[in-house]
């Protein structure tokens, strides 16, 4: 008999649900009666508190097309994982306790970059561990997309299409604050799709002069309206010269509660326009997956079984190039994908003559 354990961790996103649907298709029709799926609560935290529950295979019909996760998810920082708090509990040493008491062959975690993080250790302690990577950021190494991030471009893509249509019939200035802390890949894809006229990312710092200057250019050419999608990581060239504390401090004392919120007073001041700001927020990693995520779950899914399969652990299931690979676990923990300054898609963004802030 087979124990496989089943986990999602980090922020929710689109697929969630299809990717564990994917896992336990594939294993129950691989292995029939001969395996048992549990499902382990909230995250690294059910594993730390040995919160989890045997699964049916009835659990998994019909939630291809449901958002969220059902076994609920929660945040847990790898910087404190080896950090015994209040309660005395060493978390590392109680996630491998839960493992062991639970006789699992193999423990299945789906996640983003901090997610991965604890996976690795997870792995490199020993235990057998296979990663889905999800995030609506797209900005987890070794794979070329994430599943979750199409569904979220098109949530971020309907947001600037609805947009549109009020900033042209009042001829106002709208800011989009999308997702994206460290990397610009949703902004920058939603963007494009939503013919915003400035996207602003992490990767490139920006000046307020050039923003300026193609909504004055605009102007000109008779264009009342503009649309900046703005990821909210995005930072001026001035705070890219100051330092990770500096930086953390000038946030911290920022009057206004985010960049685009900064950058509409900012605009206002010098234009005498009028400015106006949506922030779409959770909506863009909320509802139900579009058709291309569920097929990539589903694949993520089945991949991920037949390396439990082939007893393949410490990795990470990836799409590369089109087809399915797996990549090891020591190669994704901690590194970040970020836009690069001279892709195709910025120098594509450029040619169309969007202003990307620099």
């Amino acid at each position: 008999m087979k124990r496989i354990g089943m986990l999602t961790s980090g922020g929710d996103c689109q697929g969630l649900n299809a990717a564990l649907r994917g896992v336990a298709k594939a294993l129950y029709e691989e292995f029939g009666k001969e395996v048992e799926l549990y499902g382990i609560h909230d995250g690294y935290r059910g594993l730390i508190e040995g919160d989890y529950q045997k699964m049916q295979p009835e659990n998994f019909s019909g939630i291809l097309t449901h958002g969220g996760t059902i076994l609920g998810t929660s945040r847990q920082p790898f910087k404190l994982m080896r950090v015994i708090g209040d309660n005395k509990v060493d978390k590392v040493e109680a996630m491998k306790a839960t493992y062991a008491k639970m006789k699992l062959d193999a423990l299945v975690i789906l996640g983003g970059n901090g997610t991965h993080k604890t996976a690795n250790l997870l792995s490199q302690e020993g235990l057998n561990v296979v990663t889905l990577p999800k995030t609506i950021d797209n900005d987890l190494w070794g794979t070329d997309v994430t599943f979750g991030f199409q569904s979220a471009i098109d949530i971020a893509a309907y947001v600037l299409d609805c947009i549109h249509t009020t900033a042209t019939s009042h001829g106002r200035v709208f800011i989009v604050e999308l997702m994206g802390h460290k990397a610009g890949w949703l902004t920058l894809h939603a963007g494009i799709a939503g013919g915003a006229d400035i996207i602003l990312i992490p990767e490139i710092p920006y000046r307020l002069d050039s923003i300026l200057s193609t909504l004055n250019k605009r102007g000109r050419q008779g264009k009342e309206f503009s649309i900046l999608a703005v990821a909210e990581g995005a930072l001026s060239l001035e705070e890219s010269k100051l330092s990770k504390k500096e930086f953390k401090q000038a946030r911290a004392n920022m009057a206004e509660p985010s960049v685009a919120y900064r950058l509409a007073n900012e605009i206002g001041e010098k234009t005498g326009q009028e400015i106006r700001v949506a922030v779409p927020g959770h909506f863009q990693r909320g509802g139900s997956p579009c058709a291309y995520d569920r097929v990539l779950s589903t694949r993520f899914g089945t991949e991920a079984a037949r390396l439990i399969k082939e007893k393949k652990f410490g990795q990470m299931v990836a799409l590369q190039n089109g087809k399915m690979v797996d990549v090891p676990l020591s190669e994704v923990a901690g590194k970040l994908k970020t836009v690069p300054k001279d892709s195709e898609i910025i120098r594509s963004a450029r040619d169309l003559g969007i202003c990307m802030g620099d």
